[in-house]
Parts: structure tokens; C-alpha cells; sequence
């Protein structure tokens, strides 16, 4: 049965066996996702062309990220963010919204620590994430074990991820994506590669009890037929998703109010403008036959 909070939401993640898998992780093994949200993070510090002088970097793997940016403040992920208001005017928050029961709460916690016009930065996984293997282990236990279990955490796709940036009072949101295709000898070896990052099943809802061994034979099977890769392997899809939004300021940029433009959309297209009366000439097969 479902964990509960209180009487009306349900908990997604049981965050005892996260914490055991994140423990556990082998990132020196198997962290190219983090090597490349890193990259890309840089990127886009060195695209925004500001010095940042308090930032702080919230991670579930510190000792990863602990040299990514200097004289940064790592934080712990967890439900209660240990941010002070204002503290920082730089927030990068990595590889761990993705697990977070309330990701809006979350950015709104990131939001209330930046200074006006501070900076946040996310990258997290998102939906498209292991969808051949959600795929498979969806056919395999309804053949095997006669219906569905949860086994994969579900995960934003990138549009409502953006949406989140705004209800958290973020201004000048973006979202964009990462998508990444990586090739493994069989399902095993992918399934090991998640242990390694700390990123196997932890959801609340999971059955406890051990599957039957023929459900994962079947999976691998089901795998390899329809997900080949090159020279006999397997295909899998990773996304990373990127998030960036602003602290309010009165200095920012803000949309132009309705009917403000000073010059007409035509006269920039060099083109005609047409009212709401204009109506299509006849078209040449029924003038021809007039």
C-alpha cells in the first residue's frame, strides 16, 4: 500500500531506499551523465557573462560536484533545503530535482535564498529517460506476473518542467533539453550502470517482494528485439533537462503590454495588411469556368 504524509497526498518516493541507493553509487564508474550536465552548466555560466561571488551548488553527490564552482556552499538535497533568504546569487540545483516529492517547493526554497536578480540553474533527468526499458519491463510483467508494477520513477517532460520555473515566481524562465542515446551489451548491463548511479527503483509504491527471475530474462529478451543497437547491442535514451530563472528585479526585461507596438507587424514584412473583412478572391478553376 501506498505511504502517506497526511490524508491527501500520497508519497511518490521512499526516500530510506534512495538515500541506501545514492550510498551506494558509483559515480567513478558510471557518472557520464554528470560529466555532461557539468559541461553544459559551464556553457551557460560562461553564456551569461556575470561574476557570481556567493554561490551554492545542491546536489545528492557532493563529493562529485565539489570542485564545479569555486567557493560555492554544497548543500545536501533533501525535502528542506538548508538555504538561508538572500544568501546566494547563484543556485545551481543538480542531478536531484528529478527524485524531489515537491519540485515547485523546491524551487520555490531556491528562489527565497537568491539575492534580487540572482541566478538559478537546474539539470535534472527528464520523461524521456529510460522509455525503452519502461517499455519493456511494462510488457514483460504483464506476460509473466499478470499485471504492472511500478518500477521506473516517473519523470517531467520538458513543458511542464518550464512551467514549474514560473509558479515557483521565477522570472524570465527557460527550458531546454540534453538528449543522449547510449549503447549497452544487454539490459543487465544497463540495469548495472543505474545501480552504479545511484538511480535504480526507490518509489513507495514498488512491490517489496523479490520478482520472479523469469521477469527480467523476459525483459532482456523483449529488449534486445525491439530496442538493437550496432553490432548486436541495446539502445538506450537518457535526457537531460535544463532549467534556468531569475530572481525578480526592476531591471529586468518585461514583456510590452498589448496593442504598445510602436510600428505595424506589415510594414517590417514589407508586405499588405488585410482587416477582418477581407475575404479570398475565387480560386482560377472556378473563374475559368465563369
Amino acid at each position: 500500500m501506498t505511504e502517506k504524509t497526511d490524508m491527501t497526498r500520497p508519497v511518490l518516493v521512499d526516500q530510506q531506499a534512495l538515500a541506501r541507493h545514492r550510498a551506494r553509487a558509483r559515480l567513478d564508474r558510471a557518472g557520464f551523465l554528470h560529466d555532461e550536465a557539468r559541461f553544459e552548466l559551464q556553457e551557460r555560466l560562461l553564456d551569461v557573462n556575470r561574476s557570481f561571488t556567493d554561490p551554492a551548488v545542491i546536489t545528492p553527490f557532493p563529493d562529485l560536484w565539489r570542485d564545479f564552482l569555486p567557493k560555492a556552499r554544497l548543500v545536501r538535497d533533501a525535502e528542506v533545503l538548508d538555504l538561508a533568504p538572500g544568501a546566494h546569487d547563484l543556485v545551481c540545483h543538480v542531478m536531484g530535482l528529478h527524485w524531489a516529492e515537491d519540485p515547485v517547493g523546491q524551487l520555490v526554497q531556491c528562489r527565497r535564498a537568491l539575492r534580487p536578480d540572482g541566478l538559478l540553474m537546474v539539470v535534472m533527468l527528464g520523461g524521456e529517460t529510460l522509455s525503452e526499458l519502461r517499455a519493456v519491463l511494462a510488457q514483460a510483467e504483464t506476460e509473466v506476473m499478470g499485471g504492472l508494477s511500478p518500477r521506473v520513477a516517473p519523470m517531467g517532460e520538458i513543458r511542464d518542467l518550464g512551467g514549474l520555473l514560473g509558479r515557483a515566481g521565477l522570472s524570465l524562465p527557460v527550458a531546454d533539453r540534453l538528449p543522449r542515446r547510449v549503447t549497452y551489451q544487454t539490459m543487465f548491463h544497463l540495469l548495472r550502470d543505474l545501480r552504479a548511479m545511484g538511480e535504480t527503483n526507490a518509489l513507495a509504491a514498488r512491490h517489496r517482494a523479490p520478482p520472479p527471475r523469469a521477469l527480467f530474462a523476459r525483459a532482456a529478451q523483449i529488449y534486445a528485439e525491439n530496442y538493437p543497437a550496432e553490432d548486436g547491442r541495446i539502445a538506450a535514451s537518457f535526457e537531460l533537462v535544463f532549467l534556468t530563472g531569475w530572481s525578480p528585479h526592476e531591471s529586468q526585461q518585461k514583456p510590452l503590454r498589448p496593442g504598445s507596438a510602436a510600428a505595424r507587424l506589415a510594414e517590417a514584412l514589407n508586405t499588405t495588411e488585410f482587416d477582418d473583412t477581407a475575404r479570398p478572391l475565387p480560386d482560377a478553376t472556378k473563374r475559368s469556368q465563369e
